[in-house]
């Protein structure tokens, strides 16, 4: 199962990810998501953290499956394994989940391909204070291993929605809310506190930017000024510093 679940079609169609690490268990353990069960090596009761965290998975009635650490090695996804591998069950947001007030900020990812950065903006957008996140077509699969812990369990606790373009800008309508496309021709955040609604902060692709159909439907344009001879920021950094001026924005 868990190597099933290493891959993209696995994880959908069982409705299954993997947590990997002794944190990202810890947080999906602190945040009830079910967890279906754990391989778990000697490597895990190296340290004492491990080892109360086995102890509390069998508290719960976990399933535990003993392997050796080469078994583990080969079934983690990460260069140094710690031990533990867990089959969860994610919950499966849909967009009725995204609870807004007048002041709420989205963060959308459009086309964000890199699982890193989009792991990067969930544990931002709720380390923020946003009402969730939209991951549009071409974004990085939301329950990718690397997603899961770039997000350090904040995709455990942040609505984090995979939608399709057409849906988000319906549902965004129907909601007043308000898009925001980030572009390299933008102007900054106007910090006049005269917003009517929620708004939505869409990111787009690292090289391609937002797709035509966002660009269309944005009632603005919105950038980050640069010093003379910078190019460009990594997306998850600009992510992170325009959700934090659209917050504190009111």
């Amino acid at each position: 199962m868990i190597r099933d679940l290493g891959r993209r079609r696995g994880r959908e169609r069982r409705g299954l990810a993997l947590a990997e690490g002794v944190r990202l268990v810890e947080e999906a353990l602190a945040s009830g998501i079910t967890i279906r069960g754990a391989a778990v090596s000697p490597t895990l009761e190296g340290t004492t953290r491990g080892m109360a965290l086995k102890a509390r998975l069998a508290e719960r009635g976990v399933r535990l499956e003993d392997v050796t650490v080469a078994e583990l090695d080969e079934l983690a996804d990460t260069e140094h394994p710690q031990g533990i591998v867990a089959v969860v069950e994610p919950r499966a947001w849909t967009l009725a989940d995204v609870a807004l007030e007048r002041a709420s900020v989205l963060l959308v990812l459009d086309g964000v391909q890199d699982p890193g950065n989009v792991g990067t903006m969930l544990r931002t957008a709720h380390a923020l204070g946003a009402a969730g996140v939209v991951a549009l077509r071409g974004t990085a699969d939301l329950t990718n291993p690397k997603v899961l812990r770039g997000s350090m369990g904040a995709a455990f606790r942040l609505p984090s929605v995979a939608a399709d373009e057409d849906a988000f800008l319906v549902w965004a309508a129907e909601q007043g809310m308000a898009v925001w496309a980030a572009a390299a021709d933008g102007t900054p955040f106007d910090r006049s506190g005269t917003r009517a609604g929620p708004i939505a902060v869409v990111v787009g692709n690292e090289g391609a930017g937002v797709s035509p159909g966002i660009a269309r439907a944005a009632a603005h344009r919105v950038a980050i000024p640069l010093r003379p001879g910078a190019e460009s920021l990594n997306v998850a950094i600009a992510a992170g510093i325009l959700l934090y001026e659209a917050l504190r924005d009111h």
